[in-house]
C-alpha cells in the first residue's frame, strides 16, 4: 500500500510553520492516542502514521530532502527502515512524549508530566558513506555493509548489573532521576531541578556490575546490515535506517544510522540529472559518409547509425537509457555528443590528397554531396 502524503497526514500545508507542524501532530496523536482507541487496530496505524510523519516533517533536513524528493528521498522504496518504517510505540512515546506537555492527560505516560516519569533516552546517531558506481545509481542496488555499534548487552539484558538482577533505587532521588534543589532569594524561594548526580538521571543504581559490559548495559558488536538503495539516489544524499544506530547506556532507543551516497565517477559516461551523456569521437569520412557505431550504455553497449553528413556538434539520444527518477515515474535518456576528430599526423599521400580538395566545394561549411568516392578512400586512411 503506498504510503499518504506526510502534509496530508497532518492536515497542514507544505508553507506550515515549526509551530504548526507541532500543533498538529499533537491534534493527532491525542486523536488517535491507544488509550482513546482501546483495541482499535486502525486508530493505532494513524497514530504511528502521524508519528513518522512529524518525525520527518520537524526535522528541517530530513523535511528538506522529502519536499524535494517524496517517500523515495528518505529511502521509503528501500525498505528495511527508512524514514521511520522502523518506528514502534516505544519509540513514539520516549521521541516524541515531550509534546504532550503538563496539561495533556497523556503527559505521565509521555514522559512530560511533573511526575517523576523519565524520558526514556535516544543514542547517537552513526554515519557511514557508501561508494555506489552509475549502474547501482540507475538501477538500485542491494548492498551489505559492515557496521560497528553499540548494542543492548545480552548477559544483563542492558541494566548493566550482574545477571540483569534488578537495579537499586538511587537513595539520592528516590527513583525519580531529578534532584529539587530550594534557594532562598530576595524574591522568594526559588526551585530547581537537575539530573541527580549519583545515578545520572537514570533512577536506579547498580549493585553488582556486569561482568560482560562493566555496568554499561551494551557492548561494541560488528554486525551486517542489508541496505536497500532505490534507483535514482544522488551524490551526498543521505538515507537513514531507524534503529540502527547506538545503544544508550543502560537502556533506551538505538539511534539511526545515517547513509551518505557517494557516487564515483563513471570512465565513459557523464551523469546529468536523470540524463547520462556519451562524448562520441568521429573522423570527418564517417561523419560525411555515415557508418554505424557502437556506443556505451548503462550496464551494456547500443549500436546506432550515423547518417551521411552528421555534423560535430550534434546530438543523438537513445530513449530511456538514462536513470530512473527517484520517485519511480520516469527515465532519463543517453544524448551522444558528436564530436569530429581531426587528425595531427598526416601520410605524405593523405597530405596530398587533402591540399587538392582543400578548394572542394565537399569541404566548405555547406558541403554538396558529391565526390563520395573521395571520401571512401578517406575513410580507409582515419580509421
Amino acid at each position: 500500500m503506498a504510503k499518504r502524503d506526510y502534509y496530508e497526514v497532518l492536515e497542514i500545508s507544505k508553507s506550515a510553520s515549526e509551530e504548526e507542524i507541532k500543533k498538529a501532530y499533537r491534534k493527532m496523536a491525542i486523536k488517535y492516542h491507544p488509550d482513546k482507541n482501546p483495541g482499535d487496530k486502525a486508530a493505532e496505524e494513524k497514530f504511528k502514521e502521524a508519528a513518522e510523519a512529524y518525525e520527518v516533517l520537524s526535522d528541517a533536513k530530513k523535511k528538506a530532502q522529502y519536499d524535494r524528493f517524496g517517500h523515495a528521498g528518505m529511502g521509503g522504496a528501500a525498505g528495511g527502515g527508512f524514514g521511520g518504517q522502523g518506528m514502534n510505540m516505544e519509540d513514539i512515546f520516549s521521541q516524541f512524549g515531550s509534546i504532550f506537555g503538563d496539561d495533556s492527560p497523556f503527559g505521565n505516560m509521555f514522559g512530560g508530566g511533573g511526575g517523576g516519569q523519565r524520558r526514556m533516552r535516544k543514542g547517537s546517531d552513526l554515519r557511514i558513506k557508501l561508494k555506489l558506481n552509475l549502474e547501482e545509481v540507475a538501477n538500485g542496488v542491494e548492498k551489505k555493509i559492515k557496521v560497528k555499534r553499540h548494542v543492548t548487552c545480552k548477559s544483563c539484558s542492558g541494566n548493566g548489573a550482574k545477571n540483569g538482577t534488578e537495579l537499586s533505587t538511587c537513595q539520592t532521588c528516590g527513583g525519580a532521576g531529578q534532584v529539587r534543589r530550594v534557594q532562598q532569594t530576595m524574591l522568594g524561594q526559588m526551585v530547581t531541578t537537575s539530573p541527580c548526580p549519583t545515578c545520572n538521571g537514570e533512577g536506579k543504581q547498580v549493585k553488582t556490575r556486569c561482568e560482560a559490559c562493566f555496568g554499561e548495559g551494551r557492548v561494541l558488536e560488528e554486525e551486517i546490515i542489508p541496505i536497500k538503495i532505490p534507483a535514482g539516489v544522488a551524490d551526498s544524499m543521505q538515507l537513514s535506517m531507524s534503529g540502527k544506530g547506538n545503544v544508550p547506556p543502560r537502556g533506551g532507543v538505538a539511534g539511526d544510522l545515517l547513509i551518505v551516497i557517494e557516487e564515483e565517477p563513471d570512465e565513459l559516461l557523464h551523469r546529468d540529472g536523470t540524463n547520462v551523456i556519451y562524448d562520441l569521437h568521429l573522423n570527418f569520412a564517417d561523419a560525411a559518409l555515415g557508418t554505424s557505431v557502437e556506443v556505451p550504455t548503462i550496464g551494456g553497449k547500443a549500436r546506432i547509425t550515423i547518417e551521411p553528413g552528421t555534423q560535430s556538434g550534434k546530438i543523438l539520444r537513445l530513449k530511456g537509457k538514462g536513470i530512473r527518477e527517484l520517485n519511480g515515474y520516469g527515465v532519463g535518456d543517453e544524448l551522444i555528443h558528436v564530436n569530429l576528430w581531426t587528425p595531427k599526423n598526416l601520410t605524405k599521400e593523405e597530405t596530398e590528397m587533402l591540399e587538392k580538395m582543400r578548394d572542394s566545394a565537399n569541404f566548405q561549411p555547406k558541403p554538396n554531396k558529391n565526390d563520395k568516392n573521395f571520401f571512401e578512400k578517406m575513410k580507409d586512411f582515419f580509421n
